[in-house]
């Protein structure tokens, strides 16, 4: 997925508990050499499809606030 140029990669990975954890990769480009950021467990939810939103609409405030640093 694609947001304000930024390559969006959200994820649930499953947990031995059950839950699954809300994980995120941001990459500023196609070149595997641009800078990329990496989220770990920023959250857990009971449901997979729940953890993949959360991680979409964190790495949404994250690049918005990204942009207001720049600006």
């Amino acid at each position: 997925m694609r947001y304000k140029g930024y390559e969006v990669e959200p994820s649930a990975h499953a947990l031995p508990s059950g839950l699954f954890a809300a994980n995120l990769t941001i990459g500023r480009g196609a070149s595997p050499h641009d800078a990329s950021f990496t989220f770990d467990a920023l959250d857990y939810f009971f449901e997979a499809d729940h953890a993949v939103a959360y991680a979409w609409r964190w790495a949404r405030l994250w690049i918005d606030q990204q942009g207001r640093r720049a600006g």
